[in-house]
């Protein structure tokens, strides 16, 4: 897995402006949104609801083209799906006709790779899914079903993982329990991870910066630097430090919310491009 160098980010996000083009008119869901992420680092990203979270996101995985802009990678230029960079979505998106040894396995079978079957299992032992590999996801509780979501990303053995609101289904107690696993993984791996949340506890627990995005169409608004040292415990959520911090966090988002839309044109000409 590697780090980019002392000055060049690990993932960087230059000026990226998103237009969707339809039927009922052009919708401007990022403008000019610029954000640097350095190797090792959990950054986790929070805003109002469609503020473009997930269309950020999805940029930084090469899965969604920018009308303009761009995201670099180690500092070259990301065009598409990148092997260097996993994802975990909203939903575990596991097959439903493959056991969970297979749905593992699937992504190599794409690339024509084969499998490093040690890693492989070191990760389902470090989820807990010991035990589990025969069985269908059906058979799985939501938890497990993400936790194989999260192994199946880290198989591949990126050097950054995108993680997109993969929690917010869960009950709040396998939340928690995710949360830790996530943090444990990391200290692991030291994978650079980039995290969509509309919670912003699950955010200050995670992250080492909390980034708060604007009013769509999106751009940075605010930053945080998260103070805690790691590993964490979740008894610090209780301290008055985190409150202030979650408040202050909040009272962005609030602010956001209030804010009148801003029209649905970019801040700078850009060249039209359709899908």
């Amino acid at each position: 897995m590697n780090a980019g160098s002392a000055t060049t980010p690990k993932l960087g996000v230059q000026a990226a402006t998103k237009v969707y083009y339809t039927a009922s008119g052009d919708l401007l869901a990022l403008d000019r949104c610029s954000l640097d992420v350095h190797a090792n680092e959990i950054v986790s990203i929070v805003g109002p609801s469609g503020c473009g979270k997930t269309t950020l996101l999805w940029s930084m995985s090469g899965l969604h083209r920018l009308t303009s802009g761009g995201v670099r990678l180690d500092g070259k230029e990301i065009s598409g799906p990148h092997p260097d960079i996993g994802i975990v979505f909203q939903e575990a998106n596991l097959l439903p006709w493959r056991n969970l040894d297979a749905n593992i396995h699937f992504p190599f079978e794409i690339k024509g790779e084969k499998p490093d079957r040690a890693w492989i299992a070191h990760l389902i032992n470090r989820v807990g899914l010991d035990g589990f590999g025969g069985k269908f996801p059906r058979e799985l509780s939501g938890g497990m079903q993400q936790r194989a979501a999260i192994v199946r990303a880290l198989a591949l053995k990126p050097s950054v993982l995108l993680m997109d609101e993969p929690f917010g289904a869960l009950d709040s107690f396998t939340r928690e329990e995710m949360n830790r696993l996530v943090e444990e993984i990391w200290l692991d791996t030291k994978t650079t991870i980039v995290f969509i949340t509309h919670s912003i506890e699950e955010a200050i627990f995670l992250s080492d910066r909390v980034v708060v995005l604007s009013a769509r169409p999106g751009r940075v608004a605010k930053e945080y630097r998260v103070p805690f040292a790691r590993p964490r415990s979740l008894e610090i959520m209780a301290t008055k430090e985190v409150f202030d911090l979650t408040n202050k966090i909040k009272m962005d988002i609030v602010g956001e919310r209030s804010r009148p839309k801003a029209p649905d044109r970019p801040t700078a000409e850009i060249v039209r491009i359709r899908p």
